[in-house]
């Protein structure tokens, strides 16, 4: 016997919800995801603006830097003081970074540093020379690990050290993935001649930096030191901050193997960023 249904309303009335959450609470679900997102997109500019502002900075020049009003720098500060990303500066309201992020860039510098090390160290003994990894401060580079090469004739650069971004092969590294209007705000558009093949003009140095943007690698020639060239290449670590791995030769030897040592540079380069995309899968 053939049933005869009632009325079409009926039939829509007695069919279950989708599965899943409503669309209404979907939607929720959506805006309040997003505003998770951006409330930590600004508690990471904020820590970014405070970053070697060792004086810290009050409310109001954080605002300004950040580009938030002050009453949502406020709030999201004082979540970030109550975790000890952030501390007191000043009895007149001043922060900066704190224990916590500051042991955690530690841990990360420190992580990052043992996972290069083998890498470098394989540069080194194919190469013969030594390789430098540094990091980028501002306006210059530090050094924080150094594998020395075996050539009886080498260059050595103290773990700590500093040098400067414009006439260095890991500092152009690092200036070449900058556009013309940051790297001028950044280092000026005049350098002093520490020898005399530097470049002292800024329009020099940004050709020079079209080429290094063509083939990845950064080339010192004798720019920095007389009788001592690099070639450097930058990539970034687990964190985001730009990281520099750089082979100093002396000039005798540099000319006549630049393409090979470059070459060895960037499939260094591209081992470790492969390594660190693995890990974070």
């Amino acid at each position: 016997m053939k049933a005869v249904g009632g009325r079409t309303g009926d039939r829509n009335a007695a069919k279950p919800q989708a599965r899943g959450q409503p669309r209404s609470l979907r939607s929720q679900s959506h805006v309040q995801s997003q505003s998770q997102v951006q409330v930590i997109a600004r508690a990471a500019a904020i820590l970014r603006a405070l970053e070697d502002e060792t004086a810290g900075l009050s409310l109001g020049q954080i605002a300004q830097r950040v580009n938030l009003a002050r009453s949502t720098v406020q709030r999201i500060v004082a979540a970030l003081e109550a975790e000890k990303f952030l501390i007191a500066a000043s009895p007149n309201g001043r922060v900066r970074l704190g224990p916590t992020i500051l042991r955690l860039a530690a841990s990360a510098r420190t992580d990052f540093v043992a996972i290069a090390r083998p890498y470098l160290m394989q540069l080194s003994a194919e190469l013969k020379e030594t390789v430098d990894l540094s990091v980028v401060k501002k306006d210059h580079l530090v050094f924080i690990d150094q594998v020395i090469g075996s050539q009886r004739l080498r260059m050595v650069s103290a773990v700590g050290e500093t040098f400067p971004l414009y006439c260095t092969a890991n500092g152009k590294a690092y200036l070449a993935t900058l556009d013309d209007v940051a790297i001028a705000k950044l280092i000026g558009t005049s350098y002093e001649q520490r020898t005399p093949r530097t470049l002292t003009r800024l329009e020099d140095l940004l050709r020079d930096l079209k080429t290094v943007r063509k083939t990845g690698v950064a080339l010192d020639r004798e720019e920095h030191s007389p009788g001592v060239c690099a070639a450097g290449v930058v990539t970034r670590d687990p964190v985001g901050n730009a990281v520099a791995i750089s082979v100093p030769v002396p000039a005798q030897r540099f000319y006549k193997h630049q393409r090979a040592i470059a070459a060895r540079l960037q499939a260094t380069k591209e081992a470790l960023e492969h390594h660190l995309l693995a890990d974070a899968a």
